[in-house]
C-alpha cells in the first residue's frame, strides 16, 4: 500500500503545475504521503499547522533564509562570520566550475533545494561525470512545485562550492536540526551515522531521548551522547529563530566548534507520520497560529 501512495506522490509532482490551486495540491499531496485527509479548520496537529504555514506564513523574506548562499551573510550579521561554513565560489552552470582553482577537498552543493550535494574528499578520483550529471539534475529541480513550499518559489537556482569540513570524531559528521516554536527551540533531531543509512533521533531541551519518531526514521543503535556544545547551540538556535511562528535550524558541531547549517520551514513537508501518532498532536499544541489575525486569511 506505501507503495501505492508513494508512485501516486512521484505521479503528482510530475503533474504539479497542471493544479493552480496551493490549497488542492497541499490536500492531495499530503494525504497521498500521510494516507489522511487535511484538515485545516482549524487545523490541530503539528504537520496540519505545517501545511497551514505554506498557504498562510507568506514572508518574502523566508526566501533569503532558505537560500543557501545568501542566507550565509543574514546569519554572518546574527551570530557572527565564526559559525559560517566558507564558501569558495558560486556558479551559474556546472559547466564554468573552475576545478584547477578548487583545494583538494570541497563540497558541491545547489542553492535551491535539497539533496542536491556531492562531497570531494579527494579531488583526483573525484568523479565529475556523475557530479555534473547529479548537479544538472538538481538545478532543473523548481523545488517549490514539489510541495508548494513558498519561502523556494523566489530562489535562483545556483551552484555553491563550500569548504569540506571533517569532524575528527570516529562518529563522524552530526547534524543538530532544532525544532524552533515562537522564537524557542522545543526539540532537536540528531542525525548521525551519516556513513551508512543516517539515524535520526528526537531529543527534548534537556537531551532526553524523546519517546517517538517519524514514520521512515531509523533510530540509531548506539548511545548519542549530549554534546559539549549543546547549551551553547540552543542559544544560537534561539537568537536565529527570533521572530518566526516556526522553523527548524540545523547546526553542527565539528570539532568543538558550531557551525550553521541551513534553515527548514517544513520538515519533511509536512508530509510524514508520526509513531505514536499523538506525538503530532502534542508537537502541534507548541504552535499557536494567528487564525484570528486579521493579517491572515483562514485557509
Amino acid at each position: 500500500m506505501n507503495y501505492i501512495f508513494s508512485s501516486l506522490s512521484k505521479l503528482l509532482a510530475f503533474f504539479s503545475k497542471l493544479i493552480k490551486s496551493d490549497k488542492l495540491y497541499i490536500s492531495i499531496d499530503y494525504f497521498f504521503a500521510t494516507r489522511k485527509r487535511l484538515k485545516l479548520s482549524p487545523p490541530v496537529t503539528f504537520n496540519e499547522k505545517l501545511q497551514w504555514l505554506k498557504l498562510n506564513d507568506k514572508h518574502p523574506e523566508y526566501t533569503h533564509l532558505v537560500d543557501k548562499s545568501e542566507v550565509k551573510e543574514i546569519v554572518k550579521n546574527i551570530i557572527g562570520e565564526k559559525h559560517i561554513i566558507p564558501t569558495l565560489s558560486i556558479y551559474n552552470k556546472f559547466n564554468e566550475i573552475e576545478k584547477d582553482k578548487l583545494p583538494e577537498r570541497f563540497v558541491i552543493k545547489c542553492t535551491h533545494d535539497s539533496g542536491g550535494v556531492c562531497i570531494c574528499k579527494n579531488k583526483n578520483k573525484f568523479n565529475w561525470e556523475e557530479a555534473e550529471k547529479k548537479i544538472n539534475k538538481s538545478l532543473k529541480n523548481e523545488f517549490f512545485w514539489n510541495h508548494r513550499e513558498y519561502p523556494y518559489k523566489g530562489i535562483k537556482p545556483r551552484i555553491m562550492i563550500e569548504e569540506y569540513l571533517e569532524d575528527n570524531s570516529p562518529k563522524g559528521l552530526v547534524d543538530y536540526k532544532f525544532f524552533c516554536f515562537h522564537g524557542e527551540p522545543r526539540l532537536v533531531l540528531v542525525a548521525s551515522n551519516r556513513q551508512k543509512n543516517v539515524n535520526f533521533d528526537f531529543f527534548d531541551m534537556d537531551f532526553k531521548h524523546c519517546p517517538f519518531k517519524q514514520e521512515y526514521d531509523i533510530l540509531s543503535k548506539d548511545l548519542i551522547e549530549k554534546p559539549t556544545l549543546f547549551e551553547e547551540m540552543k542559544k544560537i538556535a534561539k537568537v536565529l529563530s527570533k521572530d518566526i511562528l516556526h522553523v527548524r535550524v540545523d547546526l553542527y558541531c565539528i570539532n568543538n566548534h558550531i557551525y550553521f547549517g541551513e534553515y527548514t520551514f517544513f520538515n519533511n513537508a509536512g508530509n510524514e507520520n508520526f509513531i505514536p501518532q499523538e506525538w503530532d498532536t502534542i508537537i502541534g499544541s507548541w504552535l499557536t497560529l494567528p487564525l484570528q489575525s486579521k493579517n491572515y486569511q483562514q485557509t
